[in-house]
C-alpha cells in the first residue's frame, strides 16, 4: 500500500529590503509559485515586529485538579463523580484577559520558560496588518502564521482552534519541534487587528525532559490576491452552446492533490475541508485549502486478516447527514455506517432479510434523513462471482426510521446515486459496460419507495471499457455524470450539453466551497477542481449552515 507523497512547502527568503532588514520578498519571478509567499516578516524580531506592530507576552500555564464525571453509557462525561486535571488559564481567558502575562520582547522568545519537566506555557501575540508589506500590498492577500515551539504547540486563531479528526499540525500539534502553519486570513485588511495564542508544551511529555518551553522561530506570510485563476485550461467537449450557462467559457482545471491508488467518494465539509476514499489504500483522507492532505480514518472499510485478497477494501462512497456526521459505505466489511461526533462508530445497515449486504457504494441523503444507497458486489474480490455474495440481486436500499427497503433492483451494477433539487427525482448509474444508463425515479414523498423507474439517459454507445460511476446535480438540475472519456454535463430534460475531460477519469464528484460552485474530481490518482456557473447540491449540513 502507498501513500501520497506530499511535496514540502519551500519558503524562499531571497534578499533583506533596506527601510525593513526583518522583511524578506522574493524579487523573481514576479508571481511565486503556490505554496511559496511572496513576503515573510520575522516576528521574533524587533524590526519584523515593528512592520506590522506586534506585541508579545507570555504565562505560565499549570494543572489543576477539577471534578468531573467518568464515562457514561453515552461514552460521553455522564458517569459517577470523579476527579480531573484541567489547564489554567484556559484559551478563553487568554483572549479575554491580561492578566498574569509578561511583556517580551521579540528577541526574548527564545529565553527558555515553564519550570523543565512536564510543562504548559502561553504565548500571545497582538498585530495589526498595515497597508504593504515590503512591497505586497496587503488587501485582499493570504496572511499565514507559522511558529516553532520547543517542544510542541497548539495555536489559537480570534479564541478558536477547529478541530478535524487526523490532523496533524495546523492549529494542532505537529509533532517534536514542528512547525505549525495556519491561515489567519484569506481577505486580508490594512488595519485588520488579529491575536494568536500559542500554547506551549515541554516534551517529550512521558519522558519528564529536563528542557524547557522557547520560540525557535515564528513568522508572518503574505501572498497577494491573485486576478488569474490557477490550472491549465479545461478541455471541454462542448455538444450544445447551452453548456457555456452552465461550465463557462475559459473555465480551468486544477489538479490540488495527487499520490493516490485509487480515490473515490467525495464530500465536502461546511468546515472548509474535503474529504475523500482511497478504497484501495482502505483510507478516508482530507484535503485542506492549504494544500495539506491528512489521513482522516485508517482501515475505512476493512480489518480482516484476508485483506489481501481484496482489490477495493476500504471505504467507498462518504456523505454527511443533518448534524454533520460523516456516514461511510464500507467495502470489505459491507455495511453503512455512521462516525459519531464522540468517535464511534454506529451501524446502519449490514444486512437485509437476514443476508449481508454486498458491498455499499454511493448513497445520498434525502432532506427527511431517508438515506439512498447502492448496492454493488464491486468490493468484493470477485465481484459477482464471489462465494461470499449473499444477495442475489445489486440493489438501491432506502433506510428511513431504522426500516431497511430494497426499493430498486433494476441494474446490475448501481452506482451513482443523486437527487433532483426538489428530490422528486432520484438518478441511478449503471457500471455495466453492456447497459450504460442513468435511470430516473420518481419518488414518493416521506415515502422510501420509487415508482416510473425510466432510462432517463442512455450512453450505452460511447465507445470504451467505461461505464457509469459517480454522479452529483446542480441547483439548476443540470447531471454531472462520470461516463466514457469524461463528466458527462446533462440537462434536467436529458439532454447532452457536452463533457469534461480532465487528465485522469473522474470516477466521482463533489461540490464544495464556500459557494458550492466549485466541482471537485476523485480521479484516478489525483484530486481536480474546477469552478463551474451554478451552485450544486450537497448535503444538507452543507448547504444550510452557512
Amino acid at each position: 500500500m502507498t501513500v501520497p507523497i506530499h511535496p514540502l512547502r519551500l519558503f524562499a527568503i531571497i534578499s533583506l529590503l533596506h527601510a525593513a532588514p526583518a522583511l524578506a520578498a522574493a524579487r523573481a519571478p514576479a508571481d511565486p509559485p503556490a505554496g511559496r509567499p511572496d513576503a515573510v516578516v520575522d516576528l521574533a524580531s524587533r524590526e519584523g515586529a515593528a512592520l506590522v506592530g506586534a506585541t508579545w507576552s507570555y504565562r505560565d500555564a499549570k494543572l489543576l485538579e477539577v471534578a468531573a464525571r467518568a464515562p457514561g453509557s453515552d461514552l460521553k462525561p455522564s458517569g459517577a463523580p470523579i476527579r480531573a486535571l484541567d489547564i489554567s488559564p484556559q484559551a478563553s481567558e487568554v483572549f479575554a484577559s491580561t492578566d498574569g502575562f509578561e511583556r517580551i520582547a521579540p528577541a526574548a522568545l527564545e529565553q527558555r520558560r515553564g519550570n523543565g519537566k512536564v510543562s504548559f506555557g502561553w504565548y500571545r501575540v497582538d498585530l495589526t496588518l498595515p497597508e504593504r508589506i515590503g512591497n505586497v500590498p496587503v488587501a485582499g492577500s493570504t496572511v499565514a502564521f507559522e511558529i516553532v515551539v520547543d517542544d510542541y504547540a497548539e495555536v489559537w486563531v480570534g479564541g478558536k482552534m477547529p478541530l478535524v479528526l487526523g490532523q496533524t499540525g495546523g492549529p494542532v500539534v505537529k509533532g517534536f519541534n514542528a512547525p505549525n502553519r495556519v491561515v489567519v486570513t484569506r481577505d486580508a485588511r490594512p488595519g485588520q487587528s488579529i491575536r494568536l495564542a500559542v500554547f506551549g508544551i515541554n516534551g517529550p511529555i512521558s519522558a519528564s525532559p529536563n528542557n524547557f518551553i522557547w520560540v525557535r522561530s515564528a513568522t508572518l506570510e503574505l501572498q497577494r490576491a491573485r486576478t488569474e485563476p490557477r490550472g491549465e485550461m479545461a478541455r471541454v467537449l462542448r455538444v450544445d452552446p447551452a453548456l457555456d450557462s452552465v461550465v463557462p467559457p475559459g473555465a480551468r482545471i486544477e489538479k490540488v492533490a495527487d499520490g493516490f491508488l485509487f480515490t473515490e467518494g467525495p464530500v465536502w465539509h461546511p468546515d472548509g475541508y474535503l474529504l475523500f476514499s482511497d478504497p484501495n489504500a482502505n483510507t478516508i483522507y482530507r484535503w485542506s485549502p492549504e494544500g495539506q492532505v491528512s489521513v482522516y480514518r485508517a482501515k475505512s472499510g476493512y480489518k480482516g486478516v484476508d485483506v489481501g485478497e481484496y482489490g477495493q477494501p476500504g471505504s467507498n462512497g462518504l456523505t454527511l447527514d443533518g448534524e454533520g456526521r460523516l456516514t461511510i459505505n464500507e467495502h470489505g466489511n459491507r455495511r453503512v455506517t455512521r462516525l459519531e461526533k464522540n468517535g464511534s462508530l454506529t451501524v446502519l445497515a449490514d444486512r437485509y432479510e437476514g443476508k449481508r449486504l454486498n458491498s455499499p457504494n454511493d448513497l445520498v441523503y434525502r432532506s427527511d434523513g431517508a438515506l439512498y444507497f447502492t448496492d454493488p458486489p464491486f468490493g468484493l474480490p470477485k465481484a459477482f462471482d464471489d462465494p461470499r455474495k449473499e444477495l442475489p440481486e445489486s440493489g438501491v436500499f432506502c433506510l428511513k426510521d431504522g426500516k431497511l427497503e430494497l426499493v430498486s433492483t433494476d441494474l446490475t451494477g448501481p452506482n451513482g446515486i443523486a437527487f433532483s433539487p426538489d428530490e422528486r427525482f432520484l438518478y441511478v448509474t449503471n457500471w455495466d459496460v453492456k447497459r450504460k444508463v442513468v435511470m430516473r425515479y420518481e419518488v414518493r414523498s416521506k415515502r422510501c419507495e420509487l415508482t416510473k423507474g425510466r432510462v432517463f439517459f442512455d450512453m450505452t454507445k460511447a465507445p470504451g471499457e467505461e461505464a457509469l460511476d459517480g454522479m452529483k446535480v446542480d441547483r439548476e438540475g443540470h447531471l454531472f455524470v462520470s461516463g466514457p472519456g469524461g463528466v458527462w454535463v446533462i440537462s434536467s430534460e436529458g439532454k447532452h450539453l457536452g463533457t469534461i475531460q480532465a487528465p485522469e477519469l473522474p470516477a466521482n464528484l463533489a461540490f464544495g466551497d464556500d459557494d458550492g460552485r466549485t466541482l471537485y474530481m476523485t480521479a484516478r490518482t489525483g484530486i481536480y477542481r474546477m469552478r463551474l456557473a451554478h451552485e450544486g447540491i450537497r448535503p444538507p449540513l452543507a448547504s444550510t449552515s452557512r
